[in-house]
């Protein structure tokens, strides 16, 4: 309640293979929701890791997995 804030943990939720994965922002056109995660190259298949509600969370996101840049799906 009081006190100092909690440091953020930024090590990753779901292990991420570059080779085999594409990191991936979904994003919504209706309303503005944005997900975070991994699709896979060979299936199309489509792992959420992360809700994104503003810019830090995706810093935060890119952050934690190395990555530089992040392709948009509408």
């Amino acid at each position: 309640m009081f006190g100092r804030k909690k440091e953020k943990n930024l090590t990753p939720a779901v292990v991420y293979d570059p080779e085999a994965q594409i990191p991936v922002l979904k994003c919504s056109i209706c309303n503005g929701e944005q997900v975070a995660g991994f699709k896979d190259k060979k299936t199309g298949h489509f792992t959420e890791v992360a809700f994104i509600r503003s810019e830090e969370e995706l810093r935060d996101f890119l952050k934690s997995y190395g990555l530089k840049e992040i392709a948009k799906e509408y």
